[in-house]
């Protein structure tokens, strides 16, 4: 079985690569430079130097893949709907190509909206893409990552506060992404499935802003209080960061449509439920960077 796995650095695709490796098979993995991979791990895959936004190089690299673990990578569009969707026509392309039997694709919650979800838009025409292959296609429809929080590391630090635009009262899916590795993993060691289908990936509970502080209060041994702040306080901070207009609103957007009632489509039920704690991530991640 040759399975190939892209951005597998990332915080999904280093647990997906290390779960092939223990079940018997040497993946093939696409990514920029192959020396950001350990030394011991690149012994025992195939690692292909390949830029997914060169659609020639994807195929080349998915030749003779029986199975593709698809993720959008960040791109330096300007509009970010255009880059997630740039790179998902490469990925469709390869399996079209290539004949690949089965995709799991890294999607989000949100992305079955297909517009109006700011930059999520993209992962939504990625997964219409990939479906209108024909192939086998799973889209795992994820919450928000825990690793999110690792970008307020200096707020939390100085000032005990988690900043987010969305009422503090509203409750939403958070999840560790090695969960969603091994859900992925398991999907692409499995040649049972078949059709089109999505498949949330939600954590064990959904968390209100207020809990998530009140948990990272607990693990982290400091206290934590959550803080709405405004869309122009958001669009500020990232003007100062650099960030063009089309990224910002793609960021803005993300919150937005939630707060206008939007509710998952795919329902919390066994099979959407991962097992890490928000509690237990908090206290081995990030309490040591504090």
């Amino acid at each position: 079985m040759k399975i190939v796995v892209t951005t597998p650095t990332g915080n999904v695709g280093s647990r997906v690569v290390p779960l092939l490796l223990q079940a018997g098979v040497r993946p093939t993995l696409l990514v920029r430079d192959p020396d950001r991979l350990p030394g011991p791990l690149r012994e025992r895959v195939d690692a292909v130097r390949c830029d997914q936004g060169d659609g020639d190089a994807v195929v080349r690299a998915t030749e003779g893949a029986d199975a593709l673990f698809w993720v959008d990578p960040p791109t330096e569009d300007g509009d970010p709907v255009e880059g997630y969707a740039r790179m998902g026509a490469n990925g469709a392309r390869a399996v079209r190509e290539n004949g690949i039997a089965r995709t799991v694709f890294l999607s989000s919650g949100g992305a079955e909206l297909r517009s109006g979800a700011g930059e999520i838009d993209g992962l939504g025409r990625t997964e219409e893409m990939l479906e209108a292959t024909g192939a086998h296609v799973l889209h795992l429809r994820c919450g928000y990552f825990f690793t999110n929080l690792l970008f307020e590391l200096e707020a939390l630090r100085t000032e005990g506060v988690l900043r987010t635009t969305l009422p503090l009262d509203h409750p939403m899916p958070w999840v560790d992404p090695r969960d969603i590795g091994d859900v992925a993993a398991a999907r692409l060691l499995s040649a049972s499935w078949t059709g089109q289908h999505a498949q949330a990936v939600q954590g064990p509970a959904d968390l209100t802003w207020s809990e998530v502080a009140a948990v990272l209060t607990e693990a982290l041994g400091r206290p934590v209080r959550a803080v709405r702040v405004g869309d122009d306080d958001v669009r500020a901070r990232l003007r100062a960061a650099g960030l063009g207009e089309r990224r910002i609103e793609g960021v803005v957007g993300m919150s937005a449509f939630m707060r206008d009632g939007y509710r998952p489509k795919d329902t919390r039920t066994l099979l959407t439920t991962t097992p890490t704690t928000l509690a237990s991530w908090a206290y081995a991640q990030l309490r040591p960077l504090l």
